[in-house]
């Protein structure tokens, strides 16, 4: 086992090297930010999905672009409204008359990254598109299937602050999401820095860094990232905190309605296996496991009545259970 953790770590260790170029590379033109863009590596290397979740002017959209040039992906906005069609975004059959047949007209699914701006202004049944290709990873087309092209990296982002004209999005829904991320204001230094850069006319210039090639190399080498039977003991308690908190002396019993779903558990060993990777290990520890546990847990617990009245936090509630569950 020696031996093979030993091939596995110097794999790690070749690829974080890489990926620290490409943060590096992202990082010349986003100022701040650095959990977010760290987090959105993570996601990348797991296959996983983002949800984004902060006031507008964030600098959302410059980051999947951003990260889609330095990869050398095709990269589509779509901004979500409420007369948008699932057809608008998965693609249509037209009747050519010349040749008097049908053939398939590709929507922008058909990318390598989307950035679904504000999902949740759009009614359920484009929702229900988009999530049907993230979690399947092909779209039907009137009766027809096409797979989808790997990398495949959706950022749906969405507005905390206003809720006129939007529609949730149904939590089983939500659940397809890898990550739900918090985007918080830039730093004042940082906002200094935005606005010497932006109002100067300064625009960095991005290099690829990486080939779609490589970064699905990347993310097949993920899974064979060590994860010991203890670790993945605690990942399960954890999970199983969310569902039944009394059993591990967590004080949250009466404010959860539904505890995360087994796609929890799935998530936080490999989003842990992509943090051990960044640090060049081929192997995953418990702090592997903590670094992510907010962010894939955040938006699958889901809370009561009695929880909203207390302003009592799903984070408040994933902090006591890593502190309670014994970390092995």
């Amino acid at each position: 086992m020696d031996e093979n953790i030993q091939k596995l770590n110097e794999r790690a260790s070749y690829y974080s090297e890489q990926i620290l170029k490409l943060r590096t590379e992202i990082k010349n033109k986003i100022i701040g930010q650095d959990d977010i863009i760290d987090n959105m590596l993570i996601a990348l290397i797991s296959q996983g999905h983002i949800l984004l979740e902060g006031v507008p002017g964030l600098a959302k959209t410059l980051m999947a672009r951003t990260m889609a040039e330095c990869l050398d992906c095709d990269f589509v906005r779509l901004q979500f409204t409420p007369d948008l069609l699932p057809a608008d975004i998965t693609g249509t059959k037209i009747y050519n008359h010349n040749e008097a047949s049908f053939f398939t007209l590709k929507g922008p699914i058909f990318s390598n990254f989307i950035l679904a701006d504000e999902i949740n202004r759009a009614p359920p049944k484009v929702q229900s598109a988009l999530l049907e290709a993230m979690q399947e990873r092909q779209v039907s087309i009137q009766g027809e299937t096409f797979k989808l092209e790997r990398p495949f990296l959706v950022m749906a982002t969405q507005n905390p602050i206003e809720s006129e004209g939007t529609y949730k999005l149904p939590e089983a829904q939500v659940d397809r999401f890898m990550f739900k991320l918090l985007i918080d204001y830039p730093t004042k230094d940082d906002e200094i820095e935005i606005i010497e850069r932006f109002t100067q006319g300064i625009q960095p210039q991005i290099s690829k860094i990486l080939t779609s090639e490589q970064i699905i190399e990347i993310q097949d080498f993920n899974s064979q990232i060590y994860a010991d039977r203890k670790i993945k003991d605690y990942v399960a308690q954890v999970v199983d905190a969310t569902r039944h908190p009394q059993a591990y002396d967590v004080d949250a019993e009466g404010y959860i309605e539904y505890g995360a779903s087994p796609r929890a558990s799935l998530w936080l060993i490999l989003a842990a296996k992509a943090h051990a990777m960044l640090g060049g290990r081929g192997y995953v520890i418990p702090e592997d496991i903590k670094a992510v546990a907010y962010n894939v847990l955040r938006h699958r617990i889901l809370l009561n009545y009695e929880a909203e009245v207390e302003e009592v936090t799903s984070d408040q509630i994933i902090a006591q259970i890593l502190n309670k569950v014994k970390v092995p």
